[in-house]
């Protein structure tokens, strides 16, 4: 995988873990929410050796072979996507802060959508972090209402690909 912003694109493995991390904490660590949340959430969020059995972890490198943001993604439940579709979810889209606005999580994005649509899925769901919720709404993406708000997931944002 190659990008036109000057980032390479690999599926990660075990032995890119420490580094895929690495990426995740910093992006966590400018989140605007207190640190001691930030401190206490941040281990929920680490990939671990068995997340690779069902995830997708895809890295982006940058020239001289550093990881500089991370995407995952996995099939969604029917009961999180619209009507029932079949849906890939993203989990997550983490870039290092000094990497922000040059085009790597667009491009993360954009390979999502590609697997899910190549992968024959009605569309991509991701369940953003609120301060997320323009980047996905800019690149077109539907934000899902919330129907029970015990369940569902409040920033949830979906890219149907079924035509109609």
């Amino acid at each position: 995988m190659e990008s036109d912003v000057g980032i390479g694109l690999r599926h990660l493995t075990a032995a890119d873990l420490d580094r895929a991390n690495a990426v995740v904490e910093a992006a966590i660590m400018a989140w605007d929410l207190p640190d001691r949340v930030k401190r206490l959430s941040l281990p929920s969020y680490r990939y671990d050796v068995h997340d690779l059995d069902h995830l997708t972890v895809v890295g982006a490198e940058n020239e001289e072979g550093v990881v500089v943001g991370v995407a995952a993604w996995e099939p969604a439940s029917v009961s999180d996507t619209p009507s029932g579709a079949s849906g890939l979810l993203l989990h997550g889209i983490y870039v290092i802060p000094a990497r922000h606005r040059a085009g790597i999580g667009s491009h993360l994005l954009d390979t999502a959508v590609q697997a899910a649509y190549q992968g024959g899925f009605d569309g991509l769901l991701v369940k953003a972090n609120p301060d997320a919720q323009g980047f996905f709404a800019a690149r077109g993406m539907q934000r899902l209402s919330t129907e029970d708000a015990r369940r569902d997931y409040p920033y949830r944002f979906w890219a149907d690909f079924k035509i109609t």
